[in-house]
């Protein structure tokens, strides 16, 4: 990857994002040196420009970054990197440091999606996700069916905890049969972008 560390004085500009939540963590600076030692080590390494030195965020705190990704931007001067944050990020303790907290609910359905396509390559005993998948389509789609059928008199007749449990159970068994299909949540996403009119 051929980087334009000239352009701001030896130094470019990374941004860390969460490869989980997606949320920004923090902007840093690199150096030459100090992208080629996140790079080896893989994890995220910067110029401290008041300090004038190389530090590896977390080399104190514990709390280091993880390198998943690395991408460089249109004019090879900006870094956005994808890592996983072994706790806060800023200095403050807050979880970025922008103020925000690293959390984004929704972002769950991909990694619960994950988690059982990896049950399905993987089918070990005991699981009720590996027990689905065993007893093909039909049975899954069926329990489609009745969760669907008990979120909705949990909405008419039920509890607000219990139509969220029930709509929980509809979710979960969707995904699975979504996975048997080779399908992912992503691309019911896809469909209702394509239907919204906003």
């Amino acid at each position: 990857m051929k980087l334009d560390f000239e352009k701001a004085g030896g130094l470019i500009p990374a941004i860390i994002q969460d490869n989980k939540t997606s949320k920004v963590l923090m902007l840093g600076f690199m150096n030459e040196e100090a992208y080629k030692q996140t790079v080896e080590t893989g994890k995220v390494t910067f110029f401290s420009r008041t300090r004038n030195c190389l530090w590896m965020k977390g080399e104190t705190s514990g709390n280091v970054l993880q390198v998943v990704n690395i991408m460089v931007d249109c004019d090879y001067d900006t870094l956005l990197i994808k890592a996983n944050p072994a706790g806060p990020v800023c200095h403050t303790g807050d979880d970025t440091c922008f103020g925000e907290r690293n959390i984004e609910d929704i972002m769950f359905l991909k990694q619960l999606q994950n988690f059982i396509e990896q049950r399905r390559q993987e089918m070990p005993e005991g699981s009720y996700t590996t027990s689905l998948f065993t007893k093909g389509v039909n049975r899954m789609a069926q329990k489609v069916g009745e969760e669907a059928v008990e979120t909705v008199i949990e909405a008419t007749n039920g509890t607000e905890e219990g139509f969220i449990y029930e709509s929980s159970d509809m979710i979960y068994h969707l995904i699975v049969l979504l996975t048997s299909k080779g399908l992912r949540i992503e691309d019911l996403c896809r469909e209702l972008m394509k239907r919204h009119k906003g």
